[in-house]
């Protein structure tokens, strides 16, 4: 299994997230697809639902993975810039945690919309890169190190312009909420290795965990719109 889906993962159990993730759910309707599905937690959990759920993921080490674990829903290899979805095909459009990781997260908008039918719901999910809150003995280097991590991504503070984008992009009715993933124990810490790699800070970060007294937070975005014509 994958580093990124093991931190996808352990991110996902998360009680915080699973309820952020039921919020996500909320009026995609009945033909839903959800783009950068990774092991495919959202589609198989849309599915048990009665929707037609249909998961998109570049990478197809993940879609393999996808298939395994939730062999009954409907998965492809694509492009969030190109999905192989007729227009006007989908009731609901979701994407979490992953304009970040595109070079041209409007062009993936776009297709959003393109996908949709009238009145169908795109929600956009995900965390600013730079917006990582940490207790830390050294707030410089943890300051160095968040920012770092965040420049080594084609698009980090994208969440903070999703409203935009979809307004900028033919969706009415757009709305923001923010809410916060927080964490006091060492499940935190495989993210924190991915930020820091080894070292020093993350030794600090696990003694931490170890006397209950670590602390990360994660300000993660929702922004929903409509298609409308």
């Amino acid at each position: 299994m994958s580093t990124l889906l093991t931190l996808l993962d352990a991110l996902d159990d998360l009680p915080q997230a699973r309820n952020l993730r039921e919020r996500t759910y909320h009026a995609l309707g009945d033909t839903v697809v959800d783009v950068g599905c990774g092991g495919g937690r959202a589609v198989g959990e849309l599915a048990a639902r009665g929707v037609r759920a249909i998961g998109i993921d570049l990478d197809p080490a993940m879609i393999e993975i996808a298939i395994e674990r939730w062999p009954t829903s409907e998965f492809h290899v694509a492009d969030a810039t190109a999905l192989p979805l007729d227009d006007g095909s989908v009731t609901g459009y979701r994407a979490d945690k992953v304009l970040h990781a595109l070079a041209e997260p409007e062009q993936a908008v776009i297709e959003a919309r393109r996908v949709l039918a009238k009145n169908g719901r795109a929600v956009l999910v995900g965390q600013d890169w730079d917006t990582f809150v940490i207790d830390s003995d050294d707030p410089e280097l943890t300051r160095t190190l968040v920012h770092a991590r965040a420049d080594g991504m084609p698009n980090p503070r994208v969440a903070r312009r999703y409203r935009n984008i979809l307004l900028d992009n033919g969706f009415t009715n757009v709305t923001v909420e923010v809410h916060t993933i927080v964490w006091t124990d060492a499940a935190v810490l495989p993210m924190l290795a991915n930020i820091a790699g080894k070292g020093t800070w993350l030794d600090d970060q696990a003694a931490r965990a170890h006397d209950d007294r670590l602390f990360v937070a994660v300000p993660v975005f929702l922004a929903c719109g409509t298609r409308a014509d």
